[in-house]
């Protein structure tokens, strides 16, 4: 692994799997902290000076802190230097097309659908059942999901042909739906199957998940 500069707080959710995922595709070497979102230590004097939004995954390289997934993951792809099977875009017409897929994930499958769900499912205890909106919440990722099944490219990559930030982030929440037993599109399956057996993802996943209590009872995926 290249020698980095790197430390990385978090594990137990999907959120946290990408950052893993990310830098163990790109060879890199960090610290990690094993710090769960919901252990409490988040809210720690020496926790809310790295993030004062007192959210995991955070990443600091030297003397730059990101936070959000999806933030990191792509500031990790372009601050270093990528394997050939990394996708990291050359130019702005480029960056707007990955963009536009992952902001697209981002808000119409991780917050605006399946949140909604982890919210009133796995969380009712604190925030309530709400069984009508998680209903129109998995039917909204459905409608979204078979939208975009036939733009998934040669090789089952979103873009260029290579692993994206954009395919990190939708292979996971495609493990969210799976966690949530929804049924997925053959092609959907055969996509995730083939990111999820990447060496990369199975490491990504035992370090995220090292506490066999925090892994989903649902998630059939590799552990």
């Amino acid at each position: 692994m290249e020698e980095t500069d790197l430390t990385l707080w978090g594990m137990g959710t999907v959120r946290n799997l990408r950052v893993h995922w990310m830098l163990m595709e790109m060879g890199l070497d960090y610290t990690f902290h094993p710090v769960h979102p919901r252990s409490g230590e988040t809210y720690s004097d020496e926790f809310l000076k790295i993030n004062p939004r007192h959210k995991v995954p955070v990443l600091r390289h030297r003397n730059v802190v990101v936070t959000e997934s999806a933030a990191i993951i792509g500031y990790v792809s372009e601050a270093f230097a990528a394997p050939a099977g990394i996708y990291v875009p050359q130019n702005a017409q480029e960056r707007a097309k990955l963009n536009e897929w992952c902001f697209f994930i981002m808000t119409e499958f991780d917050a605006h659908t399946l949140y909604v769900i982890r919210r009133h499912t796995t969380f009712s205890s604190l925030y309530g059942e709400a069984p009508t909106a998680c209903k129109a919440a998995k039917e909204y990722f459905m409608d979204q999901l078979q939208a975009i099944s036939p733009m998934i490219g040669e090789g089952g990559f979103l873009l260029g042909g290579k692993l994206s930030c954009a395919d990190i982030l939708l292979t996971t929440c495609i493990d969210w739906a799976i966690e949530y037993g929804f049924e997925l599109p053959p092609n959907i399956v055969a996509y995730h199957k083939g990111h999820s057996n990447r060496p990369a993802y199975k490491s990504a996943f035992n370090k995220t998940f090292m506490d066999p209590a925090s892994i989903p009872e649902l998630m059939q995926i590799p552990r």
